[in-house]
């Protein structure tokens, strides 16, 4: 199990940029896929952002795709979120995830933090 903490969120303009962090407990991180998730009101819950334990590999949901890099430094048990050219239906509330290597679901999950893009 890892625990995870975001931070980075807050009140941007339409177009500006905004990095998140997500910060992960514990010594095997590394084993971890990591992801980026969001929740918007009144909506459901989908995926944005996806990392290989590596970094090598990284998968994005169409929406996003060409704004937005994920990364991750191990050495620093962290994983990112680089938004840019935000719009305000990226407005929500954000969070990150960890899968542990071998398994198909994420089950470790941060208390998110909350991105408002004014128009």
């Amino acid at each position: 199990q890892v625990q995870l903490v975001e931070s980075g969120g807050g009140l941007v303009q339409a177009g500006g940029s905004l990095r998140l962090s997500c910060a992960a407990s514990g010594r095997t991180f590394s084993s971890y896929a990591m992801g980026w998730f969001r929740q918007a009101p009144g909506k459901e819950r989908e995926f944005v952002a996806a990392i290989s334990w590596s970094g090598g590999t990284t998968y994005y949901a169409d929406s996003v795709k060409g704004r937005f890099t994920i990364s991750r430094d191990n050495a620093k048990n962290t994983v990112y979120l680089q938004m840019n050219s935000l719009k305000p239906e990226d407005t929500a509330s954000y969070y990150c995830a960890a899968r542990n290597i071998g398994k198909l679901k994420y089950d470790d999950w941060g208390q998110g933090t909350q991105v408002t893009v004014s128009s």
